[in-house]
């Protein structure tokens, strides 16, 4: 690993944490910015010709000094242009402002997880957009949802508390949703194990009125009445190993009666930064290149795989090219080939859904014919959307001691993409 930072990050419109890898405790650490406290606001401030953000924004925005704005990861996907004093401000050239006034504590990322509310293509763009801008090789930045998050956050801790399903809930003062995780059935015998995070149900909750911003005791039994049963409707005919709690909706103890039947017969927890965490460990799974473990699954992730037929010391074997799970506009890719006396390129298409394997063949034989394997070829991978990816072929020479003769292929492959197909893992 490199000297750089690991980083998990954790983003929405109301406040970003960060988490970073450490080395020596094996776990990620949330930076604080005050005790106990990991909650940046998300909130920029343009003050005598100087920017500042979090706290000390939201300080100088109370006292009506310099100009502020908030709310910027919305805004840069409306694309609404943003007017402090007489500038006119591109949303994406501020959010990035933002980031990367808050991460300099570290002086170099070697690796980052954007963890975000949901997943767009427009979002990846823009947050791997702006780890670049930091110096942050693409190679290397990742973004998920929250659901991803917590999976991944749930792959290192002790298997008993997902032996069966887990249950997060979120509650942001307004309304309580609920989310479960849980294994999948694929169709196909497979030595990997796949999961996926549902959101099984969600309520707006008047009685939290009662909670927030003074805790009103009588008033708040009813929320944790209405809580209660909020839980037992989830968690009917259900085995739980493990529940989550997150979300500055459960700041204050207003919900002993609920936190007492959370607590029978399974471990409880309570944070306000397992997105972040959740992030950095999957930013120091995939730098490291572990792929071992559960597979995260869900219906924007690739339910089909793309193998390749290569020789490896003298035995032949699919070497995956697209992975299970992975995203389409994530999975474009190239790969250099020594190619043997064989005329074609084998793909095989295989469908985690149980559909039918495909083995694609592709015609080589416009390539020049040589000898003691020194025709070498470059695999190119492009997607176009997630049912159709292009594939290249080129010659590349070899060396001084062949040119390139400049011979291409080009073909088109159709798959499942998700279309519906990840319900039936279910």
């Amino acid at each position: 690993m490199g000297d750089g930072s690991i980083i998990g990050y954790d983003l929405n419109d109301r406040y970003c944490q960060i988490s970073f890898y450490n080395e020596e405790l094996q776990e990620p650490q949330t930076l604080e910015t005050a005790t106990e406290n990991y909650q940046i606001p998300m909130i920029l401030n343009y003050c005598e010709k100087r920017w500042y953000y979090g706290k000390e924004a939201k300080r100088l925005e109370a006292k009506r000094k310099g100009h502020s704005v908030s709310g910027l990861l919305g805004k840069c996907l409306s694309q609404e242009k943003i007017l402090i004093g007489k500038e006119t401000y591109e949303p994406v050239w501020l959010l990035a402002k933002f980031i990367e006034m808050s991460l300099e504590p570290f002086e170099k990322i070697e690796a980052i997880t954007f963890s975000v509310p949901d997943m767009s293509v427009d979002i990846v763009k823009i947050l791997k957009g702006i780890a670049q801008r930091m110096k942050v090789d693409k190679r290397h930045t990742y973004v998920q949802d929250y659901k991803e998050s917590f999976c991944q956050y749930m792959f290192y801790q002790p298997k008993e508390l997902w032996q069966y399903e887990s249950a997060l809930f979120y509650c942001d003062k307004r309304q309580v949703k609920a989310y479960m995780l849980r294994r999948l059935q694929p169709k196909i015998t497979h030595a990997q194990e796949f999961v996926t995070v549902d959101k099984v149900a969600s309520a707006k909750m008047r009685e939290l009125e009662a909670v927030y911003p003074v805790l009103n005791v009588d008033k708040a039994k009813d929320a944790d009445t209405c809580f209660l049963n909020f839980i037992e409707s989830v968690f009917e005919k259900k085995l739980i190993s493990s529940v989550y709690l997150t979300g500055e909706g459960f700041d204050n103890n207003w919900y002993p009666h609920s936190l007492r039947f959370l607590c029978n017969g399974r471990r409880a927890f309570i944070g306000n930064n397992l997105y972040s965490k959740g992030a950095c460990y999957a930013t120091y799974r995939r730098y490291k290149q572990y792929t071992g473990g559960p597979i995260y699954m869900d219906d924007t992730k690739m339910t089909d795989q793309i193998s390749i037929r290569v020789r490896a010391e003298s035995e032949e074997k699919w070497e995956p090219i697209v992975t299970w799970g992975s995203h389409w506009y994530e999975s474009d890719g190239e790969w250099e080939l020594i190619v043997d006396d064989s005329q074609e390129m084998e793909l095989l298409i295989e469908p985690l859904s149980g559909g039918e394997k495909e083995i694609l063949k592709v015609p080589l034989d416009i390539f020049p014919k040589r000898k003691n394997y020194s025709v070498r070829i470059q695999l190119k991978l492009l997607f176009m959307d997630e049912q159709t990816c292009k594939i290249m072929i080129s010659d590349m020479g070899f060396g001084d001691f062949f040119a390139s003769s400049g011979y291409e292929i080009e073909q088109v492959i159709h798959l499942g993409g998700s279309n519906g197909q990840f319900n039936s893992l279910s």
